[in-house]
């Protein structure tokens, strides 16, 4: 990859819309949705009990209000926002090098899951062979899903350093051409799009049902919420929003240190390594070089919330039982960073008294009704 510090500069809100352009015919737009419950309940205070243990303990609980706007892209082929990046990526790709050359040699990436199926759909579309490098802890569905597009799947440890190693094993045996799961620059401007349309759907709703917004005549997002595992949805985001008043946030997980984007960011560099089993099981990997430049950038990511295991859990509930929508773990983390971080409450109480209109990009839905089961039981 190309320093990327010089790359960086070449991602700009127009190369968000030339990739919109060419995956448009390949991808689904997304439905965006409401929930008049989940607006109640994000904009009441938080319980004094849920602060103790906590630096704001024996403080009044923040007040912000929210209306919300979802973005599903557990919609999305695939069941995940990736299909967006994965077909532009080798769009691109056919474009650079010509279809014989990467229909011969074939393509390659190492992924938990959702890239590894949106990559193999991908090539399966455009006639491709493809080989998925994912670790044998990923999720069974996953696994499945991936081989059902006619990918071969190899098996690696669960670090991105062990998924790495066995990629270049698997090129030196087959020539086979790398698309990274989120570093990458075509990655990133494929998953950008999901902002693009966000923005569309929300003024498109409000010209129709303007009681929705928080304040009347709005035309633009206060905020949106992406999670960030790798990077490349939240750069890809901010990259869109970059020109704009809308602010764009990211949430992590904090179970064994998944949130390195928010540690790194207070650190001042970047974190190389991560090595976590939490239940957000697309967020466990390191940000990339790329999308840091970006997300470390406060111009264009405006800060990085992280919330627990069990935060998690009750945000995904809420989901499930009030909007009746299926997501995975990694989707309702930035909707669990507005419902209880109160470090982020507090921002929102202060900055808008009157309250946001917050974006959520709900990034997948890549599960099992015998993974909720055993989640929640």
């Amino acid at each position: 990859m190309a320093d990327p510090t010089v790359l960086v500069q070449s991602l700009t809100p127009s190369a968000i819309h030339d990739a919109y352009s060419l995956i448009q015919p390949y991808v689904h737009r997304t439905p965006l949705l409401t929930c008049q419950t989940l607006n109640t309940i994000a904009s009441a205070p938080q319980s004094p009990e849920a602060l103790t243990g906590t630096s704001f303990e024996g403080q009044a609980p923040a007040n912000p209000k929210f209306r919300f706007f979802f973005k599903c892209e557990n919609y999305q082929r695939i069941g995940a926002f990736k299909a967006r990046g994965a077909f532009h990526a080798l769009l691109r790709l056919i474009t650079e090098r010509g279809k014989e050359d990467v229909q011969k040699r074939g393509v390659i990436t190492h992924s938990s899951g959702n890239h590894a199926q949106a990559l193999a759909l991908a090539a399966a579309t455009l006639g491709v062979p493809a080989y998925i490098i994912m670790p044998s802890i990923s999720t069974p569905s996953k696994i499945a899903g991936t081989r059902s597009h006619g990918a071969e799947v190899i098996f690696s440890g669960s670090t991105s350093v062990e998924r790495e190693a066995v990629v270049a094993d698997v090129q030196a045996k087959t020539g086979a051409i790398l698309i990274p799961p989120y570093d990458d620059f075509n990655i990133i401007c494929g998953q950008g799009t999901t902002a693009l349309e966000l923005e569309e759907q929300y003024r498109e709703l409000l010209a129709e049902k303007p009681h929705l917004s928080i304040r009347q005549g709005s035309k633009a997002l206060d905020a949106v919420f992406t999670p960030i595992g790798g990077g490349g949805l939240n750069s890809g985001v901010a990259t869109f929003f970059s020109d704009k008043t809308t602010k764009v946030f990211g949430a992590e997980p904090s179970f064994e240190g998944a949130d390195d984007c928010r540690r790194g960011l207070d650190a001042g560099e970047r974190v190389p390594a991560v090595s976590t089993l939490t239940i957000a099981d697309g967020l466990r990997t390191p940000v990339g070089l790329l999308n840091w430049e970006v997300i470390s950038n406060r111009n264009k990511v405006a800060g990085v919330y992280a919330v627990t295991e069990e935060q998690i859990k009750a945000a995904m509930r809420l989901v499930l039982e009030r909007m009746k929508v299926v997501v995975e773990p990694s989707a309702v983390v930035g909707l669990a960073v507005c419902l209880y971080n109160e470090e982020f409450r507090r921002l929102v109480e202060k900055e808008a008294p009157e309250g946001w209109d917050v974006g959520i990009v709900f990034s997948g839905g890549n599960t099992t009704v015998e993974a909720i089961g055993k989640l929640f039981s």
